[in-house]
């Protein structure tokens, strides 16, 4: 069976200049909004059905990457100057001479599918014209689509070389969605040569109906009849349904669509007319934590398809093998993989928190803190300190382990995010907090802790910097313990107070106004 090993986009949408590579089995993509998870599956779609249809109703405008147009009219505003899309898959299969040869971007000799799209040649002068107006006036209109195979040979839907489907939860109940999943699945389930009889049997039956069940009525509506539609909107392929214990799958709600759709994708075939690559956009849209527990289960038990899945979903992600996972981050148009990460790292977020590696990875900036106490206080030092919230600045605030913290700045010199750390000295803050981490930072990624040893943890330092609140709040009553004593024994609990009672009079202990200047330039 076909599988794709990687994928080439030069200026599609987002993205001037992508290179992904694939594994056989199931492959997944986790992104922020708007990182381009869904770009990447769409551009996959389009290659793989070969139809210039798809392509223009998407519109050229809409898929020629912006800052490539921006480009083009800073430079010499020529005919052989104007940007093309390119959207490359390369596949496994090498055995095909239809399908193997140079016509790709690379040059090399290799198996796969290439669609372009460019300046019409034969409209060069009409083009030329379009561009004397000035630079707000593109010649979108005047592209054109090109499918052919990297042995130079075109094709179309009708013909195709690799058979995908998208399944998309956000348009899980839509007609047109349904129809065109159901109508894949029965292409990719019956040869055409049965589908071309059951077709003219479906015909025939309907004609059959008509002149043996509305003859009698037709007889006494004079010069009018009443029919049956037939043709190509109205055919076998166009009214078949699939359906569950008699049960239509667009009669039952969408997380149960989503279900049903995917499950069936995956059932196990033994013909050849088989999906190759099942694109999955988002799956964990409309279930609920169980569904979604079975639905993952399912995936992970496929291997007859390529799996190519979208997600921003921490379950998905980590019960899917996270050494096999696309990360992608708005911010940045560089995609890496936990391979691309010591074996360590990569085995050790294999291992974390579901939620955290997800929080990091899909983040512009982060602050990196030691525990539950510098957490619950953050929000507070820093609107405090700039008279804004975290949210507003778009600062993610992550409570790690203290041995974790390399882990997590390993990740984000390779991803690009900006991170904080904050930590306690530990009674050496030259060991412990310059020393222990000169490999782990850059420009990019920086510790932030107070350099004074003997003030050796947070709450040393929050007490040091605010003892006055810190009395009232913890001192006499029930409380037997010296203040600073009383909160090194319950570090989360007195976060909680002093955020809840005092948060508007704390002053914040320099390093971590250090860091929120930092993560702010």
């Amino acid at each position: 069976m076909q599988y794709i090993k990687k994928l080439k986009l030069i200026n599609f949408k987002r993205f001037e200049k992508l290179e992904l590579k694939f594994e056989q089995g199931i492959n997944t993509i986790i992104g922020d909004n708007e990182s381009g998870k869904s770009t990447i599956l769409q551009a996959i779609d389009l290659v793989s059905s070969g139809n210039r249809n798809r392509v223009e109703s998407s519109s050229i405008e809409s898929l020629l990457n912006k800052g490539s147009v921006k480009s083009y009219f800073l430079g010499e505003k020529t005919f052989d100057n104007l940007p093309k899309i390119h959207i490359e898959i390369f596949l496994n299969d090498e055995s095909d001479p239809d399908l193997y040869g140079k016509h790709n971007t690379d040059g090399l000799n290799a198996s796969g599918l290439h669609l372009v799209c460019e300046p019409n040649e034969e409209l060069s002068a009409e083009i030329n014209e379009v561009l004397k107006s000035g630079e707000k006036n593109f010649p979108y209109e005047f592209y054109i689509a090109r499918f052919f195979t990297f042995n130079g040979e075109a094709y179309s839907g009708y013909r195709q070389f690799l058979k995908t489907l998208t399944i998309d939860s956000s348009k899980i109940n839509s007609e047109y969605a349904n129809r065109e999943y159901i109508k894949t699945i029965y292409d990719a389930s019956i040869d055409y040569s049965t589908r071309i009889s059951l077709k003219n049997e479906y015909r025939q039956q309907k004609i059959q109906f008509r002149e043996e069940h509305l003859k009698t009525v037709n007889n006494s509506l004079g010069e009018y009849d009443f029919s049956v539609r037939s043709g190509s909107k109205s055919n076998l392929e166009t009214d078949i349904t699939l359906t569950q214990n008699d049960i239509p799958i667009d009669e039952r709600g969408k997380g149960q669509q989503c279900f049903i759709k995917t499950e069936f994708a995956l059932a196990k075939k033994t013909d050849k007319k088989n999906i190759d690559i099942l694109l999955l956009e988002e799956p964990e849209n409309h279930l609920s934590h169980l569904n979604m527990k079975r639905l993952i289960n399912k995936i992970s038990a496929s291997h007859q398809n390529q799996i190519i899945l979208a997600t921003h979903n921490s379950l998905v992600s980590t019960r899917l093998d996270l050494r096999k996972s696309i990360l992608i981050n708005s911010s940045s148009e560089t995609p890496i993989k936990l391979k691309d990460v010591s074996e360590p790292t990569a085995k050790f977020f294999m291992k974390a928190p579901d939620n955290n590696i997800l929080e990091f990875v899909l983040s512009d900036k982060v602050i990196l803190v030691e525990g539950d106490a510098e957490y619950i206080l953050m929000d507070s030092l820093y609107a405090n300190e700039t008279k804004r919230s975290l949210e507003q600045d778009c600062i993610h605030v992550i409570s790690v382990g203290g041995t974790s913290f390399k882990r997590y700045m390993e990740l984000g010199k390779v991803l690009g995010i900006k991170t904080a750390v904050i930590r306690d000295n530990d009674q050496d803050y030259q060991k412990n907090c310059v020393e222990n981490y000169k490999d782990f930072t850059s420009d990019n990624i920086k510790v932030f802790s107070d350099q004074d040893n003997s003030r050796y943890t947070f709450e040393v330092c929050i007490h040091a910097d605010n003892e006055k609140v810190c009395n009232e709040l913890f001192s006499g009553g029930n409380i037997k313990k010296a203040s600073l004593d009383f909160m090194l024994d319950n570090k989360s609990e007195c976060s909680f107070r002093l955020a809840d009672k005092k948060s508007d009079k704390l002053i914040t202990p320099e390093y971590i106004k250090q860091a929120i200047t930092w993560i702010n330039e």
